[in-house]
């Protein structure tokens, strides 16, 4: 398989990249959902906090990678058959929305901690604050990004329950261009 997209078919780059960027989301919300179960200042509360922390900067990174990723891999593959313009548009709004929870939740999160005046980990590392300490920032930026959390389950939801609309009722190649293996 080509690191480059076909006319039907996303490249290895694409593909890995995206599955990748699924599993982070999946760690990013199993961190923050499992740190309920234990008390708060707990060791394993505060660990899922700061892992939490680090994945979600991880996709602040790899969206960076895949937007670059995208431009070199080439033009998108063609769906077919060809959607009628609804569903390229809704397609193309679903994707920016997608992204923009891609690099805003991260870089709301950097903010949140810079604003309650917390260390910003990452991997050994402690970024620098992106602004000075402000609880009532903090505050205002933690109802934002908790919002933020809860529509980034419906667009991920909505994002999966149309690829498999497309794939088991429209039956186009949708979902076929986004998995291994299809050339």
């Amino acid at each position: 398989m080509s690191w480059r997209n076909t006319k039907y078919h996303y490249g290895s780059v694409s593909i890995g990249l995206h599955w990748l960027m699924l599993l982070l989301f999946v760690a990013v919300y199993a961190c923050i959902e499992l740190r309920e179960l234990y008390p708060k200042g707990s060791d394993p509360r505060e660990a899922l906090k700061t892992w939490h922390f680090m994945l979600g900067l991880s996709v602040f990174v790899l969206v960076w990678l895949r937007l670059l990723a995208a431009r070199m891999a080439g033009p998108a593959p063609l769906t077919e058959p060809d959607p009628p313009k609804w569903q390229k548009l809704s397609a193309k709004l679903m994707h920016f929305a997608l992204y923009f929870l891609m690099i805003g939740m991260p870089l709301g999160g950097w903010l949140l901690l810079s604003a309650a005046g917390k260390p910003i980990p990452f991997f050994g590392l402690e970024l620098p604050a992106l602004v000075g300490e402000s609880k009532s920032l903090a505050t205002l930026i933690k109802e934002i990004h908790e919002v933020g959390g809860t529509v980034g389950y419906f667009l991920i939801g909505f994002h999966t329950a149309a690829a498999l609309f497309h794939h088991y009722v429209l039956r186009d190649n949708t979902l076929r261009r986004m998995l291994p293996n299809q050339d």
